[in-house]
């Protein structure tokens, strides 16, 4: 028996993926607090049993949903850039475009989880813990951009944290108004990031 299989166990229509899904989809529209398991079973169509078959309670479901949203971020701050023609380390201002870019796919990609993320407020533990890992993400953002102040490569005379908060400021509003399969895709939208965010910060 394949490892789907084991996974649905008789439950045709949903694997734990699906369920995610339609749960992240539903918590966007009417909040998670108004989201019931009664009412993901209802829109799914299974039984309370059945989401239980792959999640331990509601609160794991939405944990799930803002890991995949922060560990995306995470990771294209983990990720490095390849050294550069001469052998040295991108300089800081190198490193700020790919995560802004990163950070853009990340968004597009991921729209749904990400915009959950973004409407947390720390009323349970799990959002507590997600919100205790985006701020350390901000952090490393502001100390990036501190890097490429100090480097000579932005200019210094905005603080590196307001730098950092209208930066993704700009890139978190995507979620207001972006749907897939309009007229920009993420390497464009990525693209114009960059130019609005880091054009007039440059130091001339």
């Amino acid at each position: 028996m394949s490892e789907m299989q084991t996974t649905r166990r008789g439950r045709p229509g949903y694997d734990q993926q699906g369920i995610l899904d339609v749960a992240v989809a539903a918590f966007n529209e009417h909040g998670y607090d108004a989201t019931s398991i009664g009412k993901l079973a209802e829109r799914l169509g299974l039984s309370k049993s059945a989401i239980y078959h792959h999640f331990a309670s509601k609160d794991d479901i939405l944990d799930r949903a803002l890991d995949a949203a922060l560990s995306g971020l995470e990771a294209v701050v983990d990720d490095p850039l390849p050294l550069t023609d001469g052998g040295r380390a991108p300089d800081a201002v190198a490193r700020l475009e790919h995560v802004l870019r990163g950070a853009v796919h990340v968004l597009v990609s991921q729209l749904p989880a990400v915009t959950l993320l973004l409407r947390v407020r720390g009323n349970t533990d799990v959002e507590r813990r997600a919100l205790t890992r985006r701020r350390a993400f901000d952090r490393r953002i502001t100390a990036l951009v501190g890097e490429a102040q100090a480097e000579g490569s932005l200019r210094s005379d905005i603080d590196a944290a307001v730098v950092a908060r209208l930066t993704f400021g700009m890139i978190n509003s995507i979620v207001e108004w972006y749907r897939p399969g309009g007229r920009e895709g993420a390497d464009r939208l990525a693209d114009d990031v960059v130019a609005i965010a880091l054009d007039g910060l440059r130091r001339r």
